[in-house]
């Protein structure tokens, strides 16, 4: 290999490098591999906490949908009697749907800690319930590192380059 000409063409290969540094990381930690995952995410108690939240269809992931759709409604410039009937479901739905997720959160964060004492005797829990309510809160498609289990508890399988259904991952 020979050295760059310029400070340019230096920058330049500097940046491709490090572009598919980023690229082979990005696509570990999507992977869920253990080692490229941030901090935050690292370890068997978190892992568990994923595999709950990621194994149940929670109100929580649905909230984002709900709004936008509510949202949407609100916009729609219906005839004066229906309008009225529409602001009224929104203005009413809104902070149902919220103490609902807010109430959902809760409830996981209690179920992930308790059942994750359980099953991780000694393992520091700290941020554990808070970890998963935050998971609970995202839609599916959004989450990260993505999930490795369906709702009801199946293994997510990958398609191989053959097109048939690969290993779990």
């Amino acid at each position: 290999m020979t050295a760059p000409a310029n400070r340019k063409e230096a920058y330049r290969l500097a940046r491709e490098r490090d572009k598919a540094l980023r690229a082979k990381q990005r696509e570990a930690m999507l992977r869920g591999d253990e080692r490229a995952l941030p901090a935050r995410d690292r370890g068997p108690v978190r892992k568990f906490a994923r595999d709950w939240v990621d194994s149940r269809r929670l109100p929580g992931q649905y909230f984002l949908p709900v709004v936008f759709v509510i949202m949407l409604l609100s916009m729609v410039p219906f005839p004066i009697p229906v309008r009225s009937a529409v602001m009224l479901l929104y203005t009413l739905s809104l902070p149902v749907v919220m103490v609902l997720v807010l109430a959902s959160s809760f409830y996981v964060a209690g179920r992930v800690k308790k059942e994750a004492a359980a099953k991780f005797p000694g393992e520091d829990l700290k941020g554990v319930g808070f970890y998963a309510a935050m998971r609970s809160s995202q839609m599916r498609r959004l989450r990260f590192p993505k999930p490795n289990v369906l709702p009801g508890g199946l293994p997510v399988t990958v398609k191989n380059t053959t097109g048939t259904a690969g290993a779990k991952k």
